[in-house]
């Protein structure tokens, strides 16, 4: 028999915080704020697995640092206990804007 190992919500919650921590130790190069702070993260999916599906865009479309945040983001949730495998896919939409920044990224960068 093949018994299928389920996560509940509460294992799911550690890990979401688990992973917006390691998120939060994630910088733009260019910008001494943390990808999550940015509002860059769109979307934090973790299946019962422990695989989880992170969706996130750049500031700018051409940013010459995207492959090194993509990796940097995928290593470090990758290192977050529970979860057994990452996959970051690079959306556009919506467009990144500085509202989507936190209050704290605001006001880290003078726009408050």
């Amino acid at each position: 028999m093949h018994y299928l190992c389920t996560m509940d919500s509460e294992n799911k919650l550690k890990i979401e915080e688990g992973i917006i921590r390691m998120l939060k130790t994630v910088y733009d190069p260019e910008i001494p704020v943390d990808v999550y702070s940015l509002g860059m993260i769109y979307k934090i999916d973790v299946a019962d697995d422990g695989h989880v599906t992170i969706d996130m865009t750049l500031t700018a479309p051409n940013c010459p640092a995207a492959d090194f945040l993509l990796e940097d983001v995928r290593m470090k949730v990758d290192s977050v206990e529970g979860v057994t495998a990452t996959d970051v896919n690079l959306v556009f939409e919506p467009e990144w804007t500085q509202d989507m920044m936190s209050e704290e990224a605001k006001l880290e960068l003078g726009f408050l």
